[in-house]
């Protein structure tokens, strides 16, 4: 295969998993839990591999720096709120989600007009905050096809996303205030 070709893979990766937030949400709606389980195990999966795989291949690129994380959050973003929907979730931990993920690209946004430039580069808080969010998705995706969470366990689950949401996006919160000063 040629090289040009497999460095663009970590790039196919990002825009795959940027593209199977529609089924996956159709199947989350449809509550066809079986089938979207694998599929979202891929597209977990894939945000990891991607940038190993950019890294690992020399194939950093502008395009994976900017739609990869557009894909995590579209991805996190609309299964939330297909969770609370079919009432997995409740609506306030979904929005929880969607207004932690809306104010760090409201942020980003006006860092970058402000200041002119924007390097992407996700902090340690915000991939962490991504990993919670996607094991949580799993685990309660993963319950819907062979139940297994307590109340005591999906609490726990609940209340470690929401407290990473309040911290990753205080912090880039905290990061582009102290930038902006400077």
């Amino acid at each position: 295969m040629d090289s040009s070709v497999i460095k663009q893979l970590p790039n196919m990766l990002t825009t795959l998993r940027l593209i199977l937030a529609v089924p996956i949400c159709l199947m989350i709606l449809n509550e066809d839990y079986g089938t979207v389980l694998w599929i979202a195990l891929i597209a977990g999966l894939s945000d990891g591999v991607d940038g190993f795989l950019a890294r690992k291949l020399n194939a950093v690129s502008c395009y994976g720096a900017i739609v990869d994380p557009i894909s995590d959050k579209v991805l996190l973003v609309s299964v939330y709120v297909s969770f609370a929907i079919v009432g997995i979730l409740p609506w306030w931990v979904a929005m929880v989600v969607v207004i932690r993920d809306f104010l760090i690209v409201c942020g980003a946004l006006l860092y970058h007009w402000q200041s002119g430039s924007y390097e992407v580069t996700p902090s340690i808080w915000g991939k962490a905050s991504t990993f919670v969010q996607i094991t949580f998705a799993l685990i309660l995706l993963t319950d819907k096809v062979s139940p297994f969470l307590t109340p005591q366990s999906f609490q726990v689950g609940m209340w470690s996303l929401i407290a990473m949401a309040f911290i990753s996006g205080g912090h880039y919160f905290y990061v582009w205030s102290k930038k902006s000063l400077t």
